[in-house]
């Protein structure tokens, strides 16, 4: 139970936030609604219990994995904006979430359609997946920690579970921290934790969501830690026979007691967890669950087991028990000693021959799985298969097994062997004519990687928009596949080229040969052009166009031709202005070098025909 009294409302911490209500107490302190009036926002403020606020090693290493904490920048993650000390109050300030916890929900709604449920676990895992990336382990995944709120599935406490010890467990004194009901079994045995162990809490999340039950129940704390070591995964199906097998397979695989044999992150499970629903039958999804089966005691209440509500997992003191009288002693001697007896044979036969005795694991590694489900019964052992994907092992083959050849089991109980399923394959999504941003989210989604971009000039799809990939759209890859994407630049831009004074058929073939198209002005007199060829281009020379633009060229029809006045005879006056006023100029020659008649006897062109108009004519006058 906190230690934090709820007459922090109306208080101002750290002279920043004023303390306005209430949220919820827990196993490490109490959460309020303050105001931070630096930034003018609420804020969630976390309040440390007391106790722990006065051990110095725990501030410190309460400060440190804050700090790490408040790296975390990501959707599903509750943002930590601040911690500090307030005389003897050691507080997180974190982002406000509105919404229920997810212990709330599964309290309220479970079992849930499942649909629901991988939706809430793939938030989850995408908040573990940011912190694995970062070389955060969460270590107390737990439905208190996760809220669901306007904004989706959010995750709480980061590194706090860490800050509480060096270790989940202290092996010192053998305290048990963190939340009994979700514990790995390598938490609870070895007091270690790892990105696994993160997989391992989600995965019982998981099928409380899917079943309403806890996978592990019980009062007891103690009781609850030995069945994640020692008890059976209990199967989904079994409770709620809609859960389809595929989701059986990807709990039991996640909730495996060797670590080993669970996805290697928070990734790793996301990734399977979307290529199993790709499996599902999507009308399916959404189908209320049938009723589950009921658990003895109250199922919605977890057993934290921190400092203040914890048990303690060590020898208790043997309770002082008075001597019987003495003329009943010798009678009780004789019964107890009866009792070790019938007890020790009872005991000899149950750890021998008995269902407590252990058997051998034999090797069946690389048979199929009938032969290896008949050695295995042969041994004395049950069998749970389980189905994995495998790169290297033929389908239907034994991958490994748990426990391991040579490995011994207690007799009757369940070997658990690992059929391959062949090799895990993503599919390449379609995302051509899709922007490059959603291209890629879409790549990523799908279970594989981006490769190399590289842009291209395109006629049909416009800029920024996805042309092609390699491997191409629907083709099934390796996990993490590299999907390299060329991207469009848009259509190629053409420098337009100098046509001009080049024939109309050299001038057209020029410019259809760049991709573009050709239409012609009217034609036009030209002078200085000759007739046939170009005299201007729009756009001109210089300019930039587009394949499939059009240029327009304007064609010269030579120069303006003009009838020549007869002059000869005439003064070279009236020659020379009759030439003129027909549009011609005038060039007057003398062959007798002084003129006496000032009369034309000739002139270059003949009267009566046919001159460019501007031309030049030459008169002879004697």
């Amino acid at each position: 139970m906190s230690t934090t009294a709820p007459s922090l409302v109306g208080r101002t911490v750290d002279r920043r936030y004023v303390v306005r209500g209430h949220i919820a107490d827990g196993g490490m302190g109490s959460v309020y609604v303050a105001l931070d009036q630096r930034l003018d926002r609420e804020v969630a403020l976390k309040i440390m219990r007391a106790d722990l606020a006065r051990d110095e090693a725990f501030v410190e290493r309460f400060r440190r994995e804050a700090r790490s904490a408040a790296r975390l920048n990501h959707p599903n993650v509750v943002a930590v904006t601040d911690q500090g000390q307030d005389k003897n109050h050691v507080f997180l300030a974190m982002e406000l979430v509105r919404g229920r916890t997810l212990r709330d929900v599964i309290r309220d709604d479970a079992p849930l359609p499942l649909r629901q449920s991988l939706d809430i676990v793939d938030g989850i895992l995408q908040a573990l997946s940011a912190a694995h990336r970062a070389g955060l382990v969460h270590r107390d995944i737990k439905p208190e920690n996760v809220i669901i709120g306007d904004s989706g599935v959010k995750v709480a406490d980061f590194g706090l579970a860490r800050a509480v010890t060096t270790e989940t467990l202290t092996t010192d004194n053998d305290v048990l921290l963190g939340t009994a009901a979700y514990l790995s079994p390598e938490q609870v045995e070895f007091g270690r934790a790892d990105e696994r162990s993160d997989v391992y809490s989600t995965g019982l999340l998981l099928f409380e969501l899917l079943t309403g039950e806890k996978a592990f129940p019980g009062d007891v704390p103690i009781h609850v830690a030995y069945q994640h070591v020692h008890g059976s995964m209990p199967i989904a199906s079994d409770a709620v026979p809609t859960v389809p097998p595929q989701i059986d397979e990807l709990i039991a695989r996640a909730t495996s007691r060797n670590p080993e044999d669970r996805p290697e992150n928070a990734t790793a499970f996301l990734q399977e967890l979307r290529h199993t629903r790709t499996l599902l039958d999507p009308d399916a999804m959404d189908t209320a669950p049938a009723a589950a089966v009921a658990v003895a005691g109250d199922p919605n209440r977890t057993d934290p087991l921190g400092a203040g509500s914890t048990r303690q997992l060590r020898r208790a003191e043997l309770p002082v028990v008075e001597a019987p009288p003495r003329r009943r002693r010798n009678r009780l001697v004789l019964m107890v000693l009866a009792v070790i007896v019938v007890l020790g044979a009872l005991g000899g036969w149950l750890f021998t021959a008995g269902p407590l005795g252990s058997v051998t694991m034999p090797r069946v590694v690389g048979m199929s799985q009938s032969a290896a489900t008949t050695r295995v019964h042969h041994a004395g052992l049950g069998t749970r298969i389980e189905q994995i994907f495998s790169e290297n092992i033929p389908v239907g083959t034994v991958v490994s097994t748990s426990p391991k050849a040579g490995g011994s089991a207690r007799r009757d109980s369940d070997a658990v062997l690992r059929i391959s399923k062949g090799p895990l394959r993503f599919t390449v999504p379609s995302v051509v004519l899709r922007p490059q941003a959603d291209a890629t989210a879409a790549i990523k989604a799908a279970g594989l990687s981006l490769g190399s971009v590289t842009q291209a000039y395109s006629d049909t799809v416009p800029s920024g928009q996805v042309i092609s990939t390699d491997p191409a759209a629907g083709t099934s890859q390796k996990p993490g596949t590299a999907v390299d994407v060329v991207v469009s630049k848009g259509k190629q831009p053409i420098a337009i080229p100098n046509v001009t004074n080049q024939t109309k058929a050299a001038a057209q073939t020029t410019l259809t040969g760049l991709g573009l198209n050709v239409s012609f002005a009217a034609d036009q007199n030209s002078s200085t052009v000759p007739s046939g060829e170009v005299i201007s281009e729009s756009p001109g020379q210089g300019g930039t166009a587009y394949k499939g633009d059009t240029i327009t060229l304007t064609i010269s029809k030579g120069p303006v031709m003009v009838t020549v006045p007869k002059v000869i005879g005439d003064s070279s006056s009236a020659a020379k202005k009759a030439l003129e006023a027909a549009g011609f100029k005038v060039k007057v020659n003398y062959p007798l070098l002084i003129p006496v008649l000032f009369v034309v006897q000739g002139q270059s062109v003949s009267g009566g025909s046919q001159a460019p108009q501007g031309s030049t004519i030459t008169i002879d006058v004697v």
